[in-house]
């Protein structure tokens, strides 16, 4: 019988170890969560899943938008409306996801936990044994050292405003700040968006993001690359971002320059272990130098992309290593990823940039996707999609810029990862119609026959 308090603890409640929790509570072990915010992490509560409800509408919106020159009126948002739903549905998933833990059996311990050795935790003064821990801290909103930092809010604020302001500038050009700015300029607001790097979303590809900026700009937007932020001012009710070549007023600032892992205050040190703002550091079986110890999810020091399903992924992952289903290294499929700006931008496998870069090993296929299927893909004229084939003949990866890039990218996904042949797909019988079959007629002449 075991000495331990319990089987493996886990610090944080996330999808970095909320799954792997349940597979190990499954099957027969005893864990606990110990969580300092609200039961399911930042994702949960404050940012994946609020944003995606709150996107709801602008969809239908930019959907419309198409149809006007048909007398078909674009709908109006009502965002105070839209926000009070988002308050009320994702306020209740705290509760409802401690609920469904304690269903499951998983205890959750509230309080903020730190390693005391390799197998003790401590939760705010009490002291908890496993035999494995499983670090899961998630990461944060990173933070300018800027005067007048203080003035400026982040995502968390941003999908809990009540009233959307009237003007707003956007520090950054990623992912948030790109999605959030989306939202502001299709409710008429004011949208000024600096940046020191010379690009927005500089991890997709530059054909599709040039796309997305005109679109923006034709709505308003003002963009400022190369422009590094020096301080905020007030100016009476009005903030002044002032940057290296410029100066830019605004009723609200948003930083979006970044998220930073959750490595500081949780005992790291105690035991050696090696982290930076990047995360922490682990090896091909998500152990950190404390065998015991694994990480998971957004706190861990890694190339691929910090994502929920990643996050989710690495958590089964270890569930399995602990109950010794398995002793092999992490093998990640291709991970699709996406910015949910209007329109979508998606990639999923070898990156456009990665294939150009050595044309021997890849041949890449372009296809306007929106003027070739326009009578099926919503008078999306601008949808384009691009295919990475390598030498074989097998989809290696994609690219799209679409409204329907979600649904599309998953498909392409589940392509890659089986290595589909054209055989494969003509075996099944897929919907009509439907942008998937189109894109089935597509890619069948391409890839490699059986």
């Amino acid at each position: 019988m075991s000495n331990f308090d319990y089987d493996v603890l886990f610090l944080g409640s996330g999808h970095a170890c909320n799954h792997g929790a349940i597979a190990l509570k499954m099957a027969g072990k005893k864990v606990a969560m110990i969580e300092e915010d609200k039961n399911g992490g930042t994702c949960t509560n404050y940012g994946c899943d609020a944003k995606i409800l709150l996107d709801g509408p602008f969809e239908y919106q930019e959907g419309f938008a198409r149809y006007e020159d048909l007398g078909m009126k674009r709908p109006d948002i009502n965002w105070k409306g839209l926000m009070a739903y988002k308050k009320k549905l994702i306020g209740a998933l705290d509760p409802l996801l401690g609920q469904a833990f304690a269903k499951y059996g998983i205890e959750v311990i509230k309080g903020h936990g730190s390693l005391k050795d390799a197998h003790t935790v401590d939760v705010d003064g009490k002291s908890l044994t496993a035999e494995y821990i499983v670090i899961g801290t998630g990461a944060r909103d990173a933070e300018l050292n800027v005067e007048g930092k203080e003035l400026m809010h982040h995502s968390k604020d941003f999908l809990d405003l009540d009233e959307m302001p009237d003007s707003i500038v956007f520090v950054g050009a990623g992912i948030i700040s790109m999605e959030f700015a989306s939202m502001a300029l299709a409710l008429g607001k004011k949208v000024t968006v600096i940046d020191f790097a010379p690009r927005a979303l500089a991890q997709y590809p530059k054909a599709y993001v040039d796309m997305l900026i005109k679109k923006m700009e034709g709505m308003g937007a003002e963009f400022h690359f190369g422009e590094g932020l020096e301080k905020v001012t007030k100016d009476g009710d009005a903030l002044v971002v002032h940057t290296s070549k410029g100066a830019y007023q605004a009723d609200y600032v948003v930083e979006g320059t970044g998220r930073v892992a959750n490595v500081e205050n949780i005992g790291l040190e105690n035991l050696g272990i090696k982290a930076s703002k990047r995360g922490i550091e682990v090896n091909e079986h998500m152990q950190t130098s404390v065998e015991n110890i694994y990480a998971s999810g957004d706190v861990v020091d890694k190339k691929i992309p910090k994502l929920t399903p990643t996050a989710e992924f690495e958590s089964n992952y270890i569930a399995y290593q602990i109950l010794g289903v398995s002793n092999a290294p992490i093998v990640y499929p291709a991970i699709p990823n996406m910015v949910f700006t209007l329109p979508r931008i998606a990639q999923v496998g070898v990156s456009v940039e990665e294939a150009e870069a050595h044309p021997d090993d890849y041949k890449v296929v372009r296809y306007p996707f929106g003027q070739m299927n326009e009578w099926v893909n919503n008078r999306e004229t601008e949808a384009d999609y691009t295919f990475i084939l390598d030498k074989e003949g097998y989809l290696a990866g994609a690219a799209l810029i679409s409204d329907e890039a979600a649904m599309v990218t998953d498909f392409l996904t589940l392509m890659i990862n089986k290595k589909m042949t054209a055989l494969d797909l003509s075996s099944m019988i897929f919907a009509f119609p439907t942008q998937t079959y189109q894109v089935v007629f597509a890619l069948k002449p391409l890839l490699k026959r059986a």
